[in-house]
């Protein structure tokens, strides 16, 4: 019915049926009448049809037994950045790398296609469903080959097959082999898997034990972001030495639940340190709870003025907290005189505020301020305003009407601009920094936050001139390198799906071992990814970043600030 629907249509609505019809072949599993219906398709196609009839040809291809052609043809198609559509691509990966025979890869679109399992009951599904090909693989005779230096979470899966495949044929026989793996992958994402589908052990409530109790919204909206901070944790997490890795267990915070109940649920199942909540209004409720819990490490800061509770400490990536920076450095430079264009809206409103009240109470003058669309191409009327060439244009006017003729001009801005803050995203600084040299203030000292930043050279070289605290995953520390690096070549989709989140979960785990096993968390001084990390007297976690400049689209470091 889809095919003739199909045949009877034009445009969008014609490869719409043409795909339904694709799809419904291959469920019934007649590849050929799949391949004949994707020949309906009509150019030009929307991406996402373009997406979906590549997926098809990997499944048609694995229908009539091409794996070798399957493998290749998913590799080629790009891993999309959302939910349902990243979660089909990466079931699929997994299929044709274990029919290809690569079961290593196979693995890696497993751990791949945990980023975008928003849900407690999926992601352990999807780790059965591993296992059940692993299991099969090693049936099948395929060679579970570890390379040097393979990520630990792939080892343990390639490890546990052929224990796998042992437990189908002999349950009772397996189960001191099965016991020797749990001993030697404690917190291995297959733990549960082996308990429940190997071992036969109920599923009961976790009994109370001492962990680390990871608080996320892994379900909802936020859930992606939640992700690479979950990644990020569970990274530094295996970068340990195994006997000295704690129990960690994840919390969902996204269903609804009130934050005090999950912090209550944590504290009676033994954690003895909390990580989380993530976003700032679970954070105010965790702080708001005066209930009896163990020390927590918020991810996010309480707003302005609030007193947070006895051992209730706080990380954030806070733009507010570098504005507060670029205060201080526009006036160690000597700049105690300038302007500001912010993005409209909240964090813009927030990031203007910190940056006016820092220099001022530095002795810092902002001569004027604007804020632009975030949504809009062209800041050319608010750049006029702020620069005050609107002004220069009235004088001329005011001139040619006193002598009664036309006079050459041209447009200058004020004279007293020192400096400029321009806070914002990359893709708003690269259309803002190029119509900032147009309106004749290139030369002006700009200074931003590090929300600026995205590993990209050549958009990059729009940037050149501008200065902003830096990260040290952003200037390339041997830890990033060496913690990226590690990271992409176990997931083999290009890393992280946000490094910023990312680093920012890895150093949330260090901070965490750290407080967990420090009587005197005063003395915390770590060299993390996000900044050198010590605890400030209210309990904040302080990153002490290194100013950074962009020169030929890439990042130098810049010399300390005069007095500094």
């Amino acid at each position: 019915m889809y095919e003739v629907l199909a045949r009877g249509s034009q445009g969008a609505q014609r490869n719409s049926f043409a795909l339904q019809a694709a799809d419904a072949y291959l469920i019934a599993r007649r590849p050929d009448d799949a391949a004949h219906a994707l020949d309906l398709l009509s150019p030009p196609l929307a991406a996402s049809a373009t997406f979906d009839r590549s997926l098809m040809k990997v499944r048609i291809a694995l229908q009539r037994g091409q794996a070798a052609q399957a493998w290749i043809l998913i590799r080629a198609v790009a891993p999309p950045r959302e939910a349902k559509a990243a979660s089909r691509y990466f079931r699929l990966r997994q299929r044709a790398a274990f029919a290809a025979g690569d079961p290593a890869a196979g693995v890696a679109a497993e751990m791949q296609l945990e980023h975008w399992q928003l849900n407690a009951a999926a992601l352990q599904q999807s780790r059965v469903v591993l296992l059940d090909a692993l299991r099969d693989a090693a049936e099948r005779g395929v060679k579970m080959q570890t390379a040097a230096g393979e990520n630990p979470v792939v080892r343990g899966w390639l490890e546990l097959a052929p224990l796998a495949a042992e437990a189908a044929r002999n349950p009772t026989g397996a189960t001191a082999a099965l016991t020797g793996w749990l001993s030697n992958h404690p917190g291995h994402p297959a733990v549960e898997a082996v308990r429940s589908q190997l071992l036969g052990e109920q599923q009961e409530p976790l009994a109370a034990q001492a962990h680390i109790a990871l608080l996320l919204p892994i379900t909802g909206p936020a859930g992606p972001l939640a992700a690479s901070v979950r990644d990020g944790f569970l990274t530094a997490y295996y970068q340990a030495p195994a006997q000295q890795r704690p129990v960690v267990r994840v919390y969902d915070t996204g269903k609804g639940q009130p934050i005090a109940d999950v912090i209550a649920a944590a504290t009676q199942a033994g954690a003895d340190i909390i990580v989380g909540p993530l976003m700032r209004p679970a954070v105010a409720a965790a702080a708001a709870d005066r209930m009896q819990r163990p020390p927590l490490l918020a991810l996010n800061f309480l707003p302005q003025g609030e007193q947070a509770p006895p051992l209730f400490f706080q990380f954030a990536l806070s733009p507010v907290a570098e504005a507060k920076l670029a205060a201080r450095r526009v006036l160690s430079d000597g700049h105690p005189m300038g302007i500001a264009i912010v993005p409209a809206g909240q964090w813009g409103s927030r990031v203007l505020a910190a940056f006016t009240q820092q220099l001022q109470s530095g002795g810092g003058t902002l001569l004027a301020s604007t804020m632009i669309d975030p949504s809009a191409a062209d800041y050319s009327a608010e750049l006029k305003q702020v620069l005050g060439i609107g002004q220069s244009r009235a004088r001329l006017d005011r001139l040619e009407s006193l002598l009664g003729t036309r006079l050459a001009f041209v447009p200058r801005r004020r004279q007293d601009i020192q400096f400029i803050f321009a806070p914002a995203q990359a893709g708003i600084e690269r259309l803002l920094q190029p119509q900032l040299r147009f309106f004749y203030a290139g030369g002006i000292a700009t200074y931003a936050t590090s929300d600026a930043f995205e590993p990209d050279l050549r958009a990059n070289q729009d940037l050149d001139g501008l200065m902003f605290p830096a990260a040290p995953w952003m200037l390339g520390s041997p830890l990033a390198e060496a913690v990226h690096s590690a990271a992409s070549q176990a997931w083999q989709a290009g890393g992280p799906a946000s490094e910023r989140l990312f680093d920012f979960g890895f150093d949330a785990y260090r901070l965490a071992a750290a407080l967990r096993q420090n009587s005197a968390p005063s003395s915390l001084d770590i060299k993390g990814l996000t900044g050198q990390l010590t605890l400030g007297a209210d309990g904040r976690i302080e990153r002490h970043l290194v100013w950074a400049r962009f020169r030929g689209g890439e990042l130098a470091p810049l010399p300390s600030a005069p007095g500094s």
